[in-house]
């Protein structure tokens, strides 16, 4: 257990908080937006670097980098299945704070640790940011506004990763930082307004009882509540965390090879291409996932998430299609695909599963069915990229995110039609027991 973080009290905030519920909407999105964002700051600014000539055990140095970090955040994910979903909320903010100082201090390690003994700084990298999502989710589920406010935090993963890599670059180009020190001196831009948002996110008031009323209590879940889950809705979550999976496996990739991808295309000198593209994608997913708090019914917006998912990766592969074929260039062909591909993947977390407890009255939490759906997600990230490693095959960027966006749009809405059909029946049975909806 962490030792105790004092914070001041900020009657300002909490009084601002509490001013308007519209006002409590803005500000708890964006103390929740702020703080996700700069833990990209710890995450993705190494992706921009290409720690070219460098082998380890004959795969490229990078790429074990990417492995090593990704291998820390599919264990923090199989462990926060148990540790996020039974999180007392008082504890949350306590433990975002450390996440992130075990972070950087390992960020820091990795500039004085010569390679390719470094590689394990990165895996101490992504064990304790893989928890932040669920703690600072923890302060917005359970709202007749989660969704709005979800899609804000988010649209983050977006903007956030270009962010993160637009300074990253920045400081290679501009200051002249070693590939090795860059990392950590990111992080040194981002820790200040991380604790500030922190501490404004700790004011957040709990769910109302109208909030209740509408979207069930959200507690923390033992063992047995957790197993009880499991066999009412595990072969419901079959479909979904495999879809998931391949949407993590493709946006993972996205993010720590878009250089590579941007270089093949002829951007190798702009910095600021990937803070243009994110902040493009962000808005629009923001405006269509964060529009669906407007459908009450929990079971409509339910059945609306599917849909919206399927249209993302459909539209990523009718983009990829276009792009082959000379219609779109390929900036257009990277902002459509990507746009696509996080139409498909936010959902899951901030609209998906929150209308899933809300429809079946669950009395849990978010963090446990998520974690779960991330935990396979990060571990085919990892076998994807191994395969990739030892399997001789020659390839450029373009054919590889290509296929991928191909098999996710293919396999994606199989499974999604997969789990729209056996929830239409769940509910049926159930409904048939009284449950209201």
């Amino acid at each position: 257990m962490p030792a105790t973080i004092s914070l001041p009290n900020t009657n300002s905030s909490r009084n601002l908080l509490h001013k308007s519920p519209a006002v409590m909407v803005l500000c708890i999105s964006l103390y929740a937006f702020v703080i996700y964002s700069c833990m990209y700051g710890f995450r993705k600014p190494y992706t921009v670097a290409t720690y070219s000539n460098i082998f380890f055990l004959g795969i490229s140095y990078k790429v074990c980098l990417v492995i090593a970090q990704v291998l820390g955040y599919m264990c923090s994910k199989f462990y926060g299945i148990r540790f996020i979903s039974g999180m007392k909320p008082e504890r949350r903010a306590n433990y975002i704070l450390l996440c992130i100082g075990i972070a950087w201090a390992s960020l820091l390690l990795f500039a004085i640790i010569p390679s390719p003994y470094n590689i394990i700084c990165m895996f101490i990298n992504g064990l304790p940011l893989g928890m932040v999502w669920g703690l600072v989710f923890g302060f917005i589920e359970g709202r007749r506004t989660t969704e709005l406010i979800g899609a804000v935090l988010a649209t983050s993963f977006i903007f956030a990763s270009g962010l993160a890599k637009t300074v990253g670059k920045w400081l290679l180009l501009d200051f002249k930082f070693t590939e090795w020190w860059m990392p950590f001196a990111s992080g040194a831009i981002f820790i200040i307004p991380l604790c500030i948002g922190v501490k404004l996110l700790q004011q957040a008031p709990a769910p109302s009882a109208d909030d209740i009323a509408h979207r069930t209590i959200r507690n923390p879940m033992t063992a047995a509540e957790r197993k009880a889950f499991i066999l009412k809705f595990g072969m419901a979550l079959v479909p979904v965390v495999f879809a998931y999976a391949i949407f993590t496996i493709v946006r993972d990739f996205c993010e720590d090879f878009a250089n590579e991808l941007w270089i093949e295309t002829g951007y190798q000198n702009n910095a600021g291409i990937f803070a243009q593209t994110s902040t493009i994608i962000s808005l629009i997913v923001l405006g269509i996932v964060g529009g669906s708090f407007l459908i009450k019914n929990n079971y409509k917006a339910f059945r609306v998430s599917h849909f919206l998912v399927m249209a993302g990766v459909l539209l990523s592969a009718i983009a990829t299609f276009c792009f082959h074929i000379h219609l779109i260039t390929p900036f257009m062909w990277m902002l459509l695909s990507t746009t696509g591909l996080y139409l498909a993947y936010l959902p899951f977390n901030c609209l998906y599963f929150e209308r899933m407890l809300a429809t079946y009255k669950v009395k849990g939490n978010i963090g446990f069915v998520m974690y779960i759906a991330d935990a396979f997600g990060y571990l085919g990230t990892v076998a994807v990229l191994l395969i990739k490693e030892f399997i001789s095959i020659k390839y450029s960027w373009i054919n590889f995110f290509s296929f991928l966006f191909y098999t996710a749009g293919a396999i994606g809405v199989v499974l999604i039609i997969v789990s729209l059909s056996t929830h239409s029946k769940l509910y049926k049975s159930i409904c048939n027991k009284n449950l209201p909806s």
